[in-house]
Parts: C-alpha cells; sequence; structure tokens
C-alpha cells in the first residue's frame, strides 16, 4: 500500500495572532518573515477569513483586500488559504446565496487557493453555496465531511 504523504497547513498568519494578539499583527509585522517561509514546502498557508477581515477594518486601518494581495506576492510559491464561515462569510449573521458567491469570487481573484469552510452549527446546508462557489472558481474547498 502507498503511503500518503503529510501536509502541513501553516497557521501563524491568521490562527496565531488571532488567539495571542487579538488579530492585531499589522501587515508591516508579518512581512518580514514571508520570504522564509515561502521556502517551506506547505501545502497551504492560511493567511485570511476569520476575523483578519474585521480587525484589518476596525482596528489596523488596513485594507483586507490590499493585505492578501500583498500576501499573495510575498508567497509565491503556496496555495494561500482563508477561513470561511459558511453562509456567514467573515461576519456574524447569514447572508445571501449571492453575496456568498460573490465574495468567494474575489476572495479567488484576489490571490486564494484553498478554502477552509465550516459552520457554526455543523448544519451542512449553511456550506453548499459557499463549497459550489469554491468549485465553481476552481479554489480547493475544505470541509469536514457532514455525516
Amino acid at each position: 500500500m502507498a503511503k500518503k504523504p503529510v501536509k502541513i497547513t501553516e497557521v501563524v498568519l491568521r490562527d496565531a495572532h488571532q488567539s495571542l494578539l487579538a488579530t492585531r499583527m499589522t501587515m508591516d509585522e508579518m512581512r518580514p518573515i514571508l520570504p522564509e517561509m515561502d521556502k517551506i514546502p506547505y501545502f497551504s498557508v492560511e493567511c485570511w477569513g476569520g476575523a483578519t477581515f474585521d480587525s484589518c477594518i476596525r482596528f489596523l486601518d488596513e485594507d483586507p483586500w490590499e493585505r492578501l494581495r500583498i500576501l499573495r506576492k510575498e508567497l509565491p510559491h503556496q496555495k494561500l488559504q482563508m477561513l470561511f464561515r459558511g453562509q456567514n462569510m467573515l461576519g456574524y449573521r447569514p447572508y445571501a446565496d449571492d453575496a456568498v458567491q460573490y465574495f468567494v469570487q474575489k476572495s479567488v481573484a484576489n490571490g486564494i487557493d484553498v478554502i477552509r469552510i465550516f459552520d457554526a452549527l455543523n448544519d451542512p446546508r449553511n456550506l453548499k453555496t459557499a463549497i459550489e462557489a469554491a468549485n465553481k472558481e476552481k479554489a480547493q474547498a475544505a470541509t469536514a465531511k457532514p455525516p
């Protein structure tokens, strides 16, 4: 039987400072390590989504879309991954299907390759539109398999 290689997703650019610093790392603070990170053969680098979008706007005075474009430019050898709250997108309430589809389209157009999609209620119906949109945009939809 062939062995499957272990694939590693690095989450330091999203989850580490979300957990430790309330998602307050600026792009200027991240930039120095990016060339070194780009040399590592990760499966993907999770760098966007979750609270990063909101934090850029509310606390850091940064454009979250520009942050994504910078990360895409600075990490050319990596798949960029985002965390996506299904029908809630990056917010805290459900959004219309067309809004989800458009946000996924723009996320991929600005550099996202892998979309890790979840629903806080574990309701597969809240994953459907995001998965379909990711597939349509040729991004990889990463989800837990529903029961």
